[in-house]
């Protein structure tokens, strides 16, 4: 957690309401020297239906591959969250660390140990300590229930605020409340979802029809930002719900109040992923990338992502230099379809470039006051069909070198 606030942060952080079904409490495990809570344990009503979204990394924590054994059953009983140590390419002793977790915690609620989930974030290949990860489980059990401000904080590592949003949506005529808490700052490129994030409703929505809804807002949110073009051993999205409104249960697509909640569901993703982008490690510049005219969605966001994992864009940005240039490239590098002479290119909606040349009369002055800003709004039109998609970044810093110089640290 970094005493330097990101300038791109909200002003203050949103309070937000509770949820019927879920108590969470933190803790101090002393995973790292640091005076700080850094285990969180979440306790879930009985019948909580659970999915999620995890890494595609071939090299994944065990916390990650017990999580995905586990969404098999559907339900959840507990969270547990460990901040400071990934756990990750630790063999079989991380492994024991989970399993360890998972005895605690089970016999503390009397349920089974696959309904308990895991996440581990911080230094990898550092074996997870069993020994602080049993005390500081059992100080949690025995702590006041904290707010979300706290859970958020908790779960954090590099990031520089605390990252948490809510929704709601009408289900059979009854209220629903939706709120999540999410943590990342680097090693930001997800392949499935997003760093660690949580999010926890009290709808009663079936497990399977829970995963296609969160798989839909994954796609459209978590998978569509990237700080630095790294995608982490440790990813994890986990949606609860825990059946505590009045709600009449969502079991399909075609029920009353289904596609509010697939709405609230993907703003509460999309405000999570735009959190992690604003909190990027060293970020100065939030950066939407809209690239149109391509050839199919998924070619407009490979192009999209292109320009947006470019060092050499990122750096243009970060010193407010209007180098299309720089576009041009990331957009010929990325392997998909595209005619240099139907490119299109704008910057804060001025176009500076179009059909291969620079536009005539070009005024950089406009364009470059936009790059100034901290709001950076790049557009692409392929010209070559109906595809489109939309990413966002931030822009690459010195302050990305200085965090990552000395992680370990």
């Amino acid at each position: 957690m970094s005493d330097k606030l990101s300038p791109l942060a909200p002003a203050q952080s949103p309070a937000l309401p509770d949820i019927a079904g879920v108590t969470s409490r933190v803790a101090r495990a002393h995973y790292k020297d640091w005076d700080r809570c850094d285990l969180t344990f979440v306790e879930l009503a009985a019948g909580t239906t659970v999915a999620g979204v995890l890494t595609n990394s071939k090299c994944p924590s065990p916390e990650v591959e017990w999580c995905r054994e586990a969404l098999k059953g559907g339900k959840a009983r507990a969270l547990v969250v460990n901040a400071g140590n990934a756990n990750a390419f630790t063999g079989a002793r991380g492994m024991a660390a989970v399993h360890k977790i998972l005895a605690v915690a089970s016999d503390h609620l009397g349920c089974s140990e696959a309904e308990i989930f895991i996440s581990s974030t911080g230094v990898i290949g550092v074996p997870l300590p069993e020994d602080k990860a049993e005390a500081g489980l059992r100080n949690a059990f025995a702590a006041q229930p904290c707010d979300w401000k706290d859970a958020a904080a908790t779960i954090m590592t590099t990031d520089t605020f605390p990252k948490m949003a809510s929704s709601s949506a009408i289900v059979g005529g009854q209220t629903v409340q939706l709120n999540a808490i999410i943590k990342g700052s680097g090693m930001i490129a997800p392949d499935m979802a997003t760093m660690l994030g949580y999010i926890f409703t009290d709808a009663a929505v079936e497990s399977g029809l829970l995963q296609e809804m969160l798989s839909a807002a994954t796609a459209k949110s978590f998978n569509c930002i990237t700080v630095d073009s790294d995608t982490s051993t440790s990813d994890t999205v986990l949606a609860f719900a825990t059946g505590q409104s009045n709600a009449p249960a969502l079991t399909g697509f075609g029920d009353d109040g289904a596609d509010a909640f697939q709405a609230a569901l993907s703003d509460l993703c999309l405000q999570l992923a735009h959190l992690v982008v604003r909190d990027g490690e060293g970020a100065s510049k939030f950066i939407e990338i809209a690239v149109t005219g391509a050839v199919s969605d998924d070619s407009a966001k490979r192009i999209a992502l292109s320009i947006a994992n470019s060092p050499l864009v990122k750096t243009a940005i970060a010193g407010a230099d209007a180098n299309w240039g720089r576009v041009v490239m990331a957009v010929g590098k990325a392997g998909e379809p595209a005619d240099r002479d139907r490119l299109a290119i704008s910057f804060g909606g001025v176009t500076v470039a179009r059909d291969g040349l620079v536009v005539p009369d070009y005024d950089e002055a406009p364009v470059a006051a936009h790059l100034k800003g901290s709001e950076i709004d790049i557009a692409v039109d392929i010209g070559l069909g109906n595809g489109k998609a939309t990413v966002w970044t931030c822009d690459l810093t010195h302050g990305y070198i200085e965090i990552n110089a000395d992680y370990r640290s």
